[in-house]
């Protein structure tokens, strides 16, 4: 008997001609997620990706960990792999499964006969492994509607599965299938969260992130650096481009109305995500603001920050509250890094009474007072780059 891991492509399912090229990608992920555990081998029939480790050596519960962060599988589950004999099987059911099964109390058995020359069908499969299950687990009874788990027998081309309940994964597409788009990320709650959301539809990141000092600190920049590390745990490595924005703020505070200070300041920023966004070959900017949630996220105020950059700007986050936005924070381990108290520059300089109706000729007026053109390229250009590692 050996451990094997079987995934599930989800969606993947559904690209037609396009699905060979998305699987390619979600097998090259998955090998780069796993390497430095041991050898392994993988395989694809139909839907289903197969992992087979070819040593002893191989630590499968850190393989399961790893893959529940890997875009593109849908689901997963531990598998014994036997030859396909029924006393094999038999054998292999009791062993395999006793310590899951020992945890509860009802359970069913679902057969599937992809080899249509075993001798037995699916239902003669279910009704002799849950006999023998009965047999040695006397604690169990079978709930065909209810099992508290779900015992699975598959006989396939080279051997006979034998699995209990599956393992949801992070579902969502491979990531380096959907392009590749740049991140505005502060320090708060919402952006670390977008980028999750767009990594998930198979984008790969760079993140691009507003230092000031020294109104903001530099453990304020190491925030952003431990959300990163977290979103990386799922999307990969990500580039991180730190712009210098203290110049740009104070010009800001010294020339232009108050109640335009957050505007204005905002469109510096999409203007300077763009020029390093194409300077980096993204096709797209992403954000984490939300309808309403402040002033600069009103409609009128989104539109007026989007005028001055010529790329799609993602908002994953367009339609959620606040609520919704910290659910997901918490599960994807970014909310308890984002409440540290480290303020970034999205708080210097806020006006006491920001303009929540503005007009794109009253920002234009303001930025008249600024040598615009300037102030973006030297920022962009003495932004200081690294790489967030994927902890894996």
């Amino acid at each position: 008997m050996q451990e094997i891991i079987l995934i599930k492509n989800g969606e993947l399912a559904l690209k037609g001609l396009n699905r060979a090229t998305f699987e390619s990608v979600l097998v090259k992920n998955i090998k780069r997620r796993l390497h430095g555990l041991g050898h392994f081998v993988i395989s694809r029939s139909q839907s289903t990706t197969t992992i087979e480790p070819t040593e002893e050596a191989f630590d499968m519960d850190e393989a399961v960990e790893r893959l529940s962060k890997v875009f593109g599988i849908a689901a997963f589950q531990r598998a014994a792999a036997v030859e396909k004999d029924m006393s094999a099987i038999l054998s292999a059911a009791c062993d395999y499964l006793q310590e899951p099964l020992s945890q509860i109390r009802t359970f069913k058995v679902e057969a599937k006969r992809s080899d249509k020359d075993f001798p037995l069908t699916s239902p003669e499969i279910s009704a002799e492994v849950g006999g023998r299950l009965l047999e040695t687990f006397g604690h169990l009874s079978v709930d065909v509607h209810h099992p508290d788990c779900v015992v699975t027998v598959e006989i396939r081309e080279r051997f006979a599965y034998i699995r209990c309940n599956q393992i949801k994964g992070a579902g969502g597409m491979p990531v380096g299938t959907g392009g590749k788009a740049a991140l505005l990320i502060s320090g708060g709650i919402d952006s670390p969260v977008a980028g999750w959301m767009m990594a998930k539809r198979g984008i790969v990141l760079d993140a691009i992130h507003f230092a000031s000092p020294p109104y903001t600190s530099p453990q304020a920049e190491m925030k952003v650096h431990d959300l990163l590390r977290q979103v990386a745990a799922y999307s990969g490595d990500i580039g991180l481009y730190t712009v210098p924005f203290t110049e740009i703020q104070e010009q800001i505070r010294d020339n232009c109305p108050e109640e335009l200070f957050t505007l204005v300041m905002r469109r510096f920023m999409m203007r300077i995500a763009e020029r390093i966004a194409r300077r980096e070959d993204c096709a797209a900017l992403i954000t984490g603001e939300s309808v309403g949630q402040v002033a600069s996220q009103t409609i009128l105020s989104l539109g007026c920050t989007d005028a001055v950059v010529g790329m799609p700007v993602f908002r994953p986050l367009i339609g959620m509250d606040k609520d919704e936005i910290i659910v997901r924070a918490r599960a994807i381990d970014t909310f308890d890094i984002s409440i540290r108290p480290y303020e970034d520059c999205c708080t210097v300089f806020t006006p006491r009474h920001p303009r929540t109706r503005p007009k794109r000729s009253l920002l234009e007026d303001a930025e008249r007072a600024l040598d615009v053109p300037a102030l973006v390229e030297r920022a962009a250009a003495d932004a200081k780059f690294e790489i967030i590692r994927n902890e894996f």
